[in-house]
């Protein structure tokens, strides 16, 4: 007996959604222009929200930013749900695999008592930093407008709660799992005179309206002065002091700050060629942001590095300064 079997091409009657193609043709179209572009609601809202009339329940004027095509504040890294969980998931084994290695050696138990005193009162209260920016880019996905910025400070919100678990969990290696650092730091947060300043600055960046203002303050220049200064600058004096045991527990901040940095600058760079009414309003909000954060910085920084600390934060500061010039951020 012989079977023939026989091939058939279909054609499809279209290669995308029609959403994507609308605005790109009638072509395929990657999973990440599939599950970003249009799919912002902008009708049938039905009620204005009660606590703030004036506005829809998704509302562009809720930013001084205007913006063409909010679309245009795409993500470099392409990230959607499940190329984010996928990237994501695959660095958390190697940060497992890092906590595993430096608890089976005691590798932070074994630093000198200065450092661990130091570690406790300047590095382990930078958790509820990152909480403070879990928050602000919650309130950036919350208010903000388009999928495009909106689904990336979702991500981002959860990758700084997930940071923040990491610096706790240091704290936990380091105690033998008491719990001690932590309350220290807690205590150190709320009551040390070195602390006080960037504990003002991110509660009252809690209470800013414009949320693209938010954006500014929080992804753009208190990330962009702080994770320089703590890992690059205190990582390096700490690994010189004591080893790198440390170092190996930090890796995710260095590498998630190199691709943070990638899609804050993009979206600060396009909001700011848009106009030159957005370039003030962003410039202004960054400058005055980094006057503060100035004055906040080297407290912290002496706890961490003592006398190189001054000198870490004005290095940040220039870095900093370097690069809002290169975003067209003038002063």
């Amino acid at each position: 007996m012989q079977v023939d079997i026989k091939t058939q091409q279909i054609q499809p009657l279209r290669q995308t959604y029609g959403h994507v193609a609308r605005r790109f043709g009638d072509k395929p179209a990657t999973r990440y222009q599939e599950a970003t572009y249009d799919v912002q609601s902008e009708v049938n809202f039905h009620y204005r929200p009660t606590w703030d009339p004036q506005y829809e329940l998704y509302d562009k004027r809720r930013t001084a930013i205007v913006m063409a095509d909010w679309y245009a504040l795409k993500d470099p890294r392409q990230y959607y749900y499940g190329a984010y969980v996928t990237t994501r998931g695959r660095q958390q084994e190697a940060v497992e695999k890092s906590f595993a290695f430096v608890e089976k050696r005691g590798l932070l138990q074994a630093l000198p008592l200065e450092w661990q005193e130091r570690l406790a009162e300047g590095l382990l209260p930078l958790r509820h930093v990152e909480w403070g920016a879990n928050m602000n880019n919650f309130y950036c996905a919350d208010y903000g407008w388009g999928t495009a910025i909106t689904q990336a400070c979702t991500y981002c919100a959860m990758d700084r709660l997930g940071i923040a678990q990491y610096l706790s969990r240091i704290g936990m290696v380091m105690d033998g799992n008491t719990g001690v650092m932590l309350e220290r730091a807690r205590v150190a947060w709320l009551e040390s005179d070195a602390w006080q300043p960037l504990r003002r600055f991110v509660e009252h960046s809690f209470v800013i309206e414009d949320w693209f203002e938010t954006f500014v303050t929080q992804n753009l220049v208190l990330d962009g002065l702080l994770y320089p200064l703590v890992y690059q600058h205190a990582d390096a004096a700490i690994a010189r002091a004591c080893g790198t045991g440390l170092a190996v527990l930090t890796e995710f901040m260095n590498d998630w700050r190199d691709e943070h940095v990638r899609w804050v600058d993009s979206v600060i760079q396009t909001a700011a060629a848009e106009s030159g009414a957005n370039r003030v309003l962003i410039s202004g909000w960054a400058r005055a942001a980094l006057v503060e954060l100035a004055e906040a910085l080297p407290p912290i920084a002496a706890v961490l590095m003592g006398e190189q600390g001054a000198q870490a934060v004005a290095l940040c500061l220039q870095q900093l300064d370097a690069r809002l010039e290169k975003l067209g951020l003038t002063a």
